[in-house]
């Protein structure tokens, strides 16, 4: 689910593997060595071995499913990034191998984002007088939203350290150079910059890889001395397409505006300067220090003062704009078993993404064991957010911890058990269930793995604005959002049998009242809440309606409805993993979701509530 104000839950403090306090309730770490080595204090493994899955919805298929899908392999499945794909190739096949029709881009179960990967090739270079540099060991170029302005050959000068203005050369100086840059001392690190341990352009993205101030904005190229640091591998992935980005650019400002401690120019000449810079930025480099010693003709940058001159440097930069798989929808179609019917569709989807990586990993037991100390005392304090003096006198049991876990798990993937690995595997073995009618629902059944729901509902709203069937024939939209948790210890109200339900009454009377209906059906009744359609006290749950996919068919004129079962402790966590799912409570949901959508493929068409919403202020 997308974070929204206060709803993000964050730690107060951090525990990364070089700080892991004596910390939280032995309780649950002792319950869970009693129970067995094997499983945790909710009867889950570590692990599960993938193994084919069956057409009932079952608390086994869900852990297979779920244990794959929320796998550190899939690298947090983050909009533009790597991970994005693997999670999609897994739903595609599997939606594949169940027989459904592919109703993505051009034949396929993939509709793809307009997100694009940036890099230099092989064929780029870099010379001073002549002689060639090193290329992606001892000089990377960073690549950017843009093809930067050509280097053609001109004389190096030394610029100072980043960040000293007082010691830095003129605006002058600089300009027409290439400026070779000392790093900061406050922003060098031992991973040669910001975030160089995630890997790939996460890192080299144009902020603050090499930084130009703006005095520096009519230089030739900027060049910052901090690749020594790196290893060969985290120098080439500087330039390694593993991060995508939207295709309508970035943010941020230039490259030649980068850091400036001026302020913003306010005459035409500079703010035409500032439109040409976007369009076509300037070149921003990496060195080594053996590199730049070479620029200057010396073996050694030791002794270097601000305007010392060099040799002349040409660059040859070969740029290109790649399309990429790393942000899709996965679309697909179970056709309808009436006719006419069979034109009109049921929309049933969850988000595939989840939030990707961080950069430094962290002790995921002592961290869960953190985060049900904050939610148990956020559910005695009316879902208050704790004060720092609050959090300071939180204590874990590490030895508790130690004695199930003997080594410390680290971890730095957010892999989004419930968000929203949870509603995408749901939606999925509702997928495979439906398959496996003798008799299908009379209505198509169109399913939508969304992806960049963290992004802003951009996959839901890329679907929306091009859809692939009519959108005015899909008669409503069921989204999944985070239903494999809801226990009492999770959030107030919780239980067993509860699930959270928004926006069913909103918008149409007739499908809130489905809703309702199909629930009384079940075996065991879930409990239905819809206190989330209301403002609540508890500032991080408001606007729930907004803040996943349905919101934008809700806004195209399609009646949704909204199944979640809260934000817990783990939200948004590296603790958020499949190991603490509710597996029983979760199949149970997703049952009684699979039944809605045939009940809906089978029965009047949902009308609009019109310009009042039929809700009334209690519903039984």
């Amino acid at each position: 689910m997308r974070s929204f104000g206060l709803a993000r839950i964050s730690r107060a403090v951090p525990l990364v593997a070089a700080f892991v306090p004596a910390l939280v309730p032995a309780l649950l770490h002792a319950q869970a060595a009693k129970k067995s080595a094997a499983v945790n204090a909710y009867g889950n493994p570590a692990t599960v071995t993938p193994a084919p899955t069956t057409a009932a919805i079952s608390i086994r298929d869900l852990q297979i499913r779920l244990y794959q899908f929320a796998d550190d392999s899939m690298m947090g499945r983050q909009v533009g990034r790597l991970g994005n794909k693997k999670g999609t190739d897994y739903i595609a096949a599997e939606v594949k191998r169940l027989g459904l029709l592919p109703a993505g881009d051009n034949g396929t179960y993939f509709q793809v984002l307009p997100f694009h990967l940036r890099k230099f090739t092989e064929h780029s270079r870099l010379t001073v007088d002549g002689n060639p540099i090193a290329w992606n060991v001892d000089v990377v170029a960073v690549p950017g939203q843009r093809a930067p302005k050509p280097v053609g050959t001109v004389e190096v000068i030394f610029g100072g350290t980043q960040g000293d203005v007082a010691t830095q050369i003129t605006a002058e100086q600089a300009a027409g150079k290439f400026v070779v840059l000392l790093p900061s001392t406050t922003t060098a690190t031992t991973a040669g910059g910001r975030g160089a341990g995630a890997g790939g352009q996460a890192f080299a993205g144009g902020r603050g890889a090499a930084p130009a101030p703006s005095r520096f904005a009519d230089a030739a190229a900027v060049a910052t001395i901090d690749l020594d640091a790196l290893t060969p591998a985290q120098r080439a992935a500087i330039n390694e397409p593993t991060v995508a980005a939207a295709a309508g650019g970035g943010r941020g400002a230039p490259a030649g505006g980068r850091g400036g401690a001026a302020p913003a120019p306010v005459d035409s000449l500079a703010l035409l300067k500032q439109q040409l810079a976007a369009f076509q930025p300037q070149a921003a480099f990496r060195l080594t220090k053996a590199g730049a010693a070479r620029l200057f003709a010396r073996t050694s940058i030791d002794g270097l003062t601000p305007g010392t001159k060099g040799g002349m440097v040409a660059a040859s930069l070969d740029f290109v704009e790649l399309p990429t798989d790393f942000a899709r929808n996965v679309v697909a179609i179970l056709p309808g078993s009436d006719p006419v019917l069979k034109n009109q569709y049921v929309a049933i989807g969850g988000h595939n993404d989840h939030v990707g990586m961080t950069a430094a990993p962290a002790d995921k037991d002592s961290l869960k064991a953190f985060n049900d100390i904050k939610i148990r005392w956020q559910l005695a304090n009316k879902m208050a957010q704790p004060t720092i003096d609050v959090t300071s006198k939180f204590v874990v049991n590490m030895d508790s911890i130690r004695k199930v876990h003997p080594k410390a798990r680290l971890d730095s993937i957010n892999n989004g058990a419930d968000d929203d690995g949870s509603g995408s595997m749901g939606v999925l073995e509702i997928a495979e269930a439906m398959a496996a009618m003798k008799v299908k629902p009379k209505r198509s059944t169109l399913f939508v793995w969304h992806t960049g729901e963290e992004g802003g509902l951009l996959g839901s709203a890329h679907f929306v604005a091009n859809p692939t069937v009519p959108l005015d024939s899909v008669v409503a939209q069921i989204n999944i959002d985070m239903i494999g948790r809801g226990r009492a210890a999770d959030i107030p109200g919780g239980s067993d049998d509860f699930v959270g339900v928004v926006g069913s009454f909103f918008d149409s009377k007739d499908l809130g009242e489905t809703v309702k209906s199909v629930n009384q059906k079940q075996a065991k009744p879930l409990t239905l809440d819809y206190k989330f359609d209301d403002p609540i006290e508890w500032a991080g749950y408001n606007n729930i309606y907004g803040r996943s996919d349905h919101f934008n068919y809700a806004k195209a004129g399609v009646p949704i409805a909204f199944f979640f079962t809260g934000l817990h402790g783990d939200y948004h966590q590296r603790s958020d993993e499949a190991e603490f799912i509710d597996y029983p409570h979760y199949a149970k949901i997703a049952n009684y979701i699979k039944d809605i959508v045939v009940e809906v493929g089978n029965g009047p068409r949902p009308q609009l509530n019109g310009t009042k919403p039929a809700k009334p202020r209690k519903i039984g």
